[in-house]
Protein backbone atom coordinates (compact mmCIF):
# COMPACT_ATOMS: atom_id res chain seq x y z
CA UNK A 1 0.00 0.00 0.00
CA UNK A 2 1.41 3.33 -1.06
CA UNK A 3 0.32 6.69 0.35
CA UNK A 4 0.96 9.82 -1.61
CA UNK A 5 2.53 12.88 -0.04
CA UNK A 6 -0.73 14.81 -0.34
CA UNK A 7 -2.64 12.23 1.71
CA UNK A 8 0.03 12.20 4.42
CA UNK A 9 0.16 15.99 4.60
CA UNK A 10 -3.65 16.24 4.77
CA UNK A 11 -3.73 13.77 7.66
CA UNK A 12 -0.99 15.62 9.52
CA UNK A 13 -2.77 18.93 8.97
CA UNK A 14 -6.14 17.64 10.20
CA UNK A 15 -4.49 16.13 13.29
CA UNK A 16 -2.34 19.19 13.97
CA UNK A 17 -5.17 21.71 13.81
CA UNK A 18 -7.45 19.65 16.04
CA UNK A 19 -4.56 18.99 18.44
CA UNK A 20 -3.81 22.71 18.76
CA UNK A 21 -7.37 23.53 19.85
CA UNK A 22 -7.63 20.65 22.33
CA UNK A 23 -4.11 21.04 23.73
CA UNK A 24 -4.52 24.81 24.23
CA UNK A 25 -7.60 24.22 26.38
CA UNK A 26 -5.92 21.48 28.43
CA UNK A 27 -2.84 23.61 29.03
CA UNK A 28 -4.94 26.37 30.62
CA UNK A 29 -8.04 24.78 32.17
CA UNK A 30 -8.57 24.08 35.86
CA UNK A 31 -6.81 21.10 37.48
CA UNK A 32 -5.27 19.73 34.28
CA UNK A 33 -3.58 23.00 33.35
CA UNK A 34 -2.19 23.81 36.81
CA UNK A 35 1.52 23.86 37.55
CA UNK A 36 1.13 20.75 39.70
CA UNK A 37 0.39 18.66 36.59
CA UNK A 38 3.57 17.86 34.64
CA UNK A 39 3.70 19.31 31.14
CA UNK A 40 4.50 15.90 29.68
CA UNK A 41 1.34 14.44 31.21
CA UNK A 42 -0.76 17.24 29.74
CA UNK A 43 0.88 16.71 26.36
CA UNK A 44 0.15 12.97 26.31
CA UNK A 45 -3.38 13.70 27.52
CA UNK A 46 -3.96 16.09 24.60
CA UNK A 47 -2.42 13.68 22.09
CA UNK A 48 -4.61 10.82 23.29
CA UNK A 49 -7.85 12.83 23.24
CA UNK A 50 -7.10 14.18 19.77
CA UNK A 51 -6.30 10.73 18.42
CA UNK A 52 -9.52 9.26 19.85
CA UNK A 53 -11.71 12.15 18.70
CA UNK A 54 -10.21 12.55 15.22
CA UNK A 55 -12.43 9.92 13.46
CA UNK A 56 -15.60 11.67 14.65
CA UNK A 57 -14.47 15.19 13.71
CA UNK A 58 -15.59 16.89 10.50
CA UNK A 59 -13.01 16.76 7.69
CA UNK A 60 -10.46 19.54 7.73
CA UNK A 61 -10.39 21.98 4.79
CA UNK A 62 -8.31 20.53 1.98
CA UNK A 63 -7.63 23.85 0.26
CA UNK A 64 -5.19 24.97 2.97
CA UNK A 65 -1.62 23.78 2.58
CA UNK A 66 0.14 22.58 5.70
CA UNK A 67 3.26 24.69 5.16
CA UNK A 68 1.76 28.07 4.37
CA UNK A 69 0.89 31.35 6.02
CA UNK A 70 -2.79 30.42 5.98
CA UNK A 71 -1.99 27.26 7.93
CA UNK A 72 -0.13 29.38 10.49
CA UNK A 73 -3.20 31.60 10.88
CA UNK A 74 -5.41 28.50 11.31
CA UNK A 75 -3.10 27.18 14.04
CA UNK A 76 -3.19 30.55 15.78
CA UNK A 77 -7.00 30.63 15.65
CA UNK A 78 -7.25 27.11 17.12
CA UNK A 79 -4.92 28.09 19.95
CA UNK A 80 -7.00 31.16 20.74
CA UNK A 81 -10.21 29.11 20.84
CA UNK A 82 -8.73 26.57 23.24
CA UNK A 83 -7.14 29.21 25.44
CA UNK A 84 -10.44 31.11 25.63
CA UNK A 85 -12.26 28.04 26.93
CA UNK A 86 -9.58 27.23 29.48
CA UNK A 87 -9.40 30.84 30.64
CA UNK A 88 -13.11 30.92 31.45
CA UNK A 89 -12.74 27.87 33.72
CA UNK A 90 -9.79 29.56 35.42
CA UNK A 91 -11.89 32.69 36.00
CA UNK A 92 -14.51 30.55 37.73
CA UNK A 93 -11.91 29.27 40.20
CA UNK A 94 -10.18 32.63 40.60
CA UNK A 95 -13.47 34.04 41.85
CA UNK A 96 -12.95 32.11 45.07
CA UNK A 97 -9.28 33.10 45.24
CA UNK A 98 -10.32 36.76 45.25
CA UNK A 99 -13.03 36.01 47.82
CA UNK A 100 -10.47 34.19 49.99
CA UNK A 101 -8.13 37.18 49.84
CA UNK A 102 -10.91 39.53 50.90
CA UNK A 103 -11.91 37.27 53.79
CA UNK A 104 -8.28 36.75 54.84
CA UNK A 105 -7.65 40.48 55.05
CA UNK A 106 -10.79 41.04 57.11
CA UNK A 107 -10.15 38.15 59.51
CA UNK A 108 -6.42 38.83 60.11
CA UNK A 109 -5.57 35.55 58.38
CA UNK A 110 -3.85 37.23 55.46
CA UNK A 111 -0.43 36.86 57.06
CA UNK A 112 -0.44 33.13 56.28
CA UNK A 113 0.32 32.62 52.60
CA UNK A 114 1.53 29.86 50.31
CA UNK A 115 2.25 29.22 46.63
CA UNK A 116 -0.76 29.10 44.36
CA UNK A 117 -0.72 25.82 42.36
CA UNK A 118 -2.71 27.50 39.57
CA UNK A 119 -0.43 30.47 38.92
CA UNK A 120 2.69 29.78 40.97
CA UNK A 121 2.29 33.09 42.81
CA UNK A 122 1.92 33.61 46.56
CA UNK A 123 -1.59 34.08 47.92
CA UNK A 124 -3.30 33.74 51.33
CA UNK A 125 -3.94 30.26 52.65
CA UNK A 126 -7.66 31.00 52.84
CA UNK A 127 -7.73 31.52 49.08
CA UNK A 128 -5.80 28.29 48.53
CA UNK A 129 -8.24 26.43 50.75
CA UNK A 130 -11.09 27.61 48.56
CA UNK A 131 -9.11 26.70 45.42
CA UNK A 132 -8.69 23.11 46.58
CA UNK A 133 -12.34 22.88 47.60
CA UNK A 134 -13.61 24.34 44.32
CA UNK A 135 -11.26 22.15 42.28
CA UNK A 136 -12.69 19.07 44.00
CA UNK A 137 -16.19 20.31 43.18
CA UNK A 138 -15.14 20.90 39.57
CA UNK A 139 -13.84 17.35 39.26
CA UNK A 140 -16.76 15.93 41.25
CA UNK A 141 -19.34 17.27 38.80
CA UNK A 142 -17.21 16.09 35.83
CA UNK A 143 -16.51 19.62 34.70
CA UNK A 144 -13.35 18.52 32.90
CA UNK A 145 -15.33 15.92 30.93
CA UNK A 146 -17.93 18.52 30.01
CA UNK A 147 -15.25 20.86 28.69
CA UNK A 148 -13.66 18.07 26.63
CA UNK A 149 -17.07 17.22 25.17
CA UNK A 150 -17.72 20.87 24.34
CA UNK A 151 -14.34 21.36 22.66
CA UNK A 152 -14.92 18.27 20.50
CA UNK A 153 -18.44 19.37 19.52
CA UNK A 154 -17.10 22.83 18.72
CA UNK A 155 -15.44 21.45 15.59
CA UNK A 156 -18.96 21.20 14.11
CA UNK A 157 -20.27 24.58 15.22
CA UNK A 158 -16.94 26.39 14.82
CA UNK A 159 -15.10 24.43 12.10
CA UNK A 160 -11.41 24.65 11.41
CA UNK A 161 -10.69 27.62 9.17
CA UNK A 162 -8.74 30.86 9.10
CA UNK A 163 -11.73 32.51 10.82
CA UNK A 164 -11.88 32.15 14.59
CA UNK A 165 -13.54 33.97 17.43
CA UNK A 166 -15.24 37.29 16.83
CA UNK A 167 -14.57 40.55 18.64
CA UNK A 168 -17.83 40.09 20.58
CA UNK A 169 -16.53 36.76 21.90
CA UNK A 170 -13.39 38.38 23.30
CA UNK A 171 -15.58 41.05 24.87
CA UNK A 172 -17.59 38.34 26.64
CA UNK A 173 -14.37 36.91 28.04
CA UNK A 174 -13.25 40.37 29.20
CA UNK A 175 -16.60 40.84 30.96
CA UNK A 176 -15.63 37.97 33.24
CA UNK A 177 -13.31 40.29 35.14
CA UNK A 178 -16.29 42.24 36.46
CA UNK A 179 -18.30 39.04 36.95
CA UNK A 180 -15.46 37.54 38.94
CA UNK A 181 -15.14 40.50 41.31
CA UNK A 182 -18.90 40.85 41.74
CA UNK A 183 -19.27 37.18 42.66
CA UNK A 184 -16.26 37.32 45.01
CA UNK A 185 -17.74 40.30 46.82
CA UNK A 186 -21.15 38.61 47.05
CA UNK A 187 -19.52 35.52 48.54
CA UNK A 188 -17.40 37.41 51.08
CA UNK A 189 -19.88 40.12 52.10
CA UNK A 190 -21.27 38.03 54.97
CA UNK A 191 -17.79 37.51 56.42
CA UNK A 192 -17.00 41.22 56.04
CA UNK A 193 -20.15 42.23 57.93
CA UNK A 194 -19.49 39.66 60.67
CA UNK A 195 -15.94 40.89 61.23
CA UNK A 196 -17.16 44.50 61.13
CA UNK A 197 -19.50 43.72 64.01
CA UNK A 198 -16.66 42.05 65.92
CA UNK A 199 -14.39 45.08 65.49
CA UNK A 200 -17.27 47.39 66.42
CA UNK A 201 -17.76 45.39 69.60
CA UNK A 202 -14.07 45.79 70.41
CA UNK A 203 -14.38 49.54 69.97
CA UNK A 204 -17.41 49.76 72.25
CA UNK A 205 -15.75 47.65 74.94
CA UNK A 206 -12.55 49.73 74.78
CA UNK A 207 -14.56 52.94 75.09
CA UNK A 208 -16.60 51.60 78.01
CA UNK A 209 -13.66 50.07 79.89
CA UNK A 210 -10.28 51.45 78.72
CA UNK A 211 -8.42 49.61 81.47
CA UNK A 212 -9.23 46.23 79.87
CA UNK A 213 -6.95 47.03 76.91
CA UNK A 214 -9.08 45.02 74.48
CA UNK A 215 -6.99 45.91 71.44
CA UNK A 216 -3.98 44.05 72.82
CA UNK A 217 -6.02 40.86 72.46
CA UNK A 218 -7.98 41.95 69.42
CA UNK A 219 -5.65 40.33 66.87
CA UNK A 220 -5.89 36.84 68.34
CA UNK A 221 -9.63 37.16 68.99
CA UNK A 222 -10.18 38.31 65.39
CA UNK A 223 -8.36 35.24 64.13
CA UNK A 224 -10.54 32.94 66.24
CA UNK A 225 -13.71 34.63 65.02
CA UNK A 226 -12.31 34.52 61.48
CA UNK A 227 -11.92 30.75 61.64
CA UNK A 228 -15.46 30.48 62.97
CA UNK A 229 -16.75 32.64 60.10
CA UNK A 230 -14.90 30.45 57.59
CA UNK A 231 -16.53 27.38 59.07
CA UNK A 232 -19.98 28.96 58.79
CA UNK A 233 -19.48 30.16 55.20
CA UNK A 234 -18.36 26.75 53.93
CA UNK A 235 -22.00 25.84 53.38
CA UNK A 236 -22.28 28.57 50.75
CA UNK A 237 -19.34 27.39 48.62
CA UNK A 238 -21.23 24.74 46.56
CA UNK A 239 -24.07 27.15 45.78
CA UNK A 240 -21.77 29.97 44.66
CA UNK A 241 -19.65 27.56 42.65
CA UNK A 242 -22.75 26.21 40.92
CA UNK A 243 -23.80 29.72 39.95
CA UNK A 244 -20.37 30.66 38.66
CA UNK A 245 -19.89 27.40 36.79
CA UNK A 246 -23.30 27.80 35.12
CA UNK A 247 -22.30 31.26 33.93
CA UNK A 248 -18.99 29.87 32.70
CA UNK A 249 -20.68 27.08 30.73
CA UNK A 250 -23.08 29.57 29.16
CA UNK A 251 -20.17 31.79 28.10
CA UNK A 252 -18.31 28.81 26.63
CA UNK A 253 -21.38 27.79 24.65
CA UNK A 254 -21.83 31.32 23.34
CA UNK A 255 -18.26 31.77 22.11
CA UNK A 256 -18.31 28.31 20.49
CA UNK A 257 -21.60 28.98 18.66
CA UNK A 258 -23.69 26.84 21.00
CA UNK A 259 -22.23 23.32 20.81
CA UNK A 260 -24.23 22.55 23.98
CA UNK A 261 -27.44 22.26 21.96
CA UNK A 262 -26.03 19.50 19.79
CA UNK A 263 -27.37 15.99 20.59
Amino acid sequence: MVFSADIILDFIASYLWAFCRIAAMLMVMVAVGSNTTPTRIRLFYALSITLLALPSLPPAPDYIELFSMTSFIVVLQQLLIGIAMGTISVFVVQTFVVAGQIIAMQTSLGFASMADPMSGQTSPVVGQFYVLLVTLLFLGIDGHLLMIEMIIRSFETLPISENGLLAADYYKIAEWFSTMFHAALAFSIASMVAMLLVNLSFGIMTKAAPQLNIFSLGFSISMVFGLFVLWITLLNVPLHFENQWSKGVITMCEILDNPCTKP
